[in-house]
C-alpha cells in the first residue's frame, strides 16, 4: 500500500509558501507552492499537500499522514453539508473554496486513508514532510528573487 506524508509551510503566514508529500523514508515525491504565485498561508499550502498526494496516489489505496486535523474534517465531514447548501455554509463564506472543491472529489473518488498526526512531535515522516515543505516555500521564494 502506497504511504505518505503531507504538509505545508508559509512564512511569514500569509507570505511565501511551500508543500510537500514524502515517503516514509522521507524521499520528496511531491514539492510545490501556490499555484498563482500570490503570498499564501499555511492552511492553503496544507490543503494543496493533499491534492498532490491524492494525485500521486491516482485511485490506488493508500494512507495519507497529516498534521492539518482541520483539512481532514474538511473533507471527511464538512464538506459534506457545504456541498449540500450549494457550497455555503451559516456564518459566511467558505474559506479555500478553491482547494476545497478539488480536494474533495479526489478524495471521495479514491481509496486514500487519511490518519491525522501530531505535527512537530518527533514523528519522522512529519518531519521530513516539514522540512520538504519548507525547502519547497525557499526554493518559490528563491524563484521570484
Amino acid at each position: 500500500m502506497l504511504t505518505f506524508y503531507t504538509d505545508g509551510s508559509a512564512s511569514p503566514n500569509p507570505g511565501p509558501g511551500g508543500f510537500s508529500v514524502v515517503t516514509p523514508a522521507g524521499e520528496p515525491v511531491v514539492l510545490g507552492g501556490e499555484p498563482s504565485g500570490a503570498a499564501t498561508t499555511n492552511i492553503r499550502m496544507e490543503g494543496f499537500a493533499l491534492i498532490a498526494a491524492l494525485k500521486e496516489a491516482n485511485g490506488q489505496p493508500c494512507e495519507i499522514y497529516t498534521d492539518s486535523e482541520f483539512w481532514i474534517n474538511v473533507i471527511t465531514k464538512w464538506s459534506i453539508a457545504w456541498e449540500a447548501n450549494g457550497w455555503k455554509k451559516k456564518g459566511g463564506p467558505i474559506m479555500n473554496l478553491d482547494i476545497v472543491q478539488e480536494v474533495v472529489p479526489l478524495h471521495r473518488s479514491g481509496q486514500a486513508k487519511l490518519i491525522w498526526v501530531r505535527g512537530h512531535n518527533n514523528d519522522p515522516g512529519n518531519e521530513a514532510a516539514d522540512h520538504w515543505a519548507n525547502e519547497a516555500r525557499k526554493r518559490n521564494l528563491a524563484a521570484k528573487d
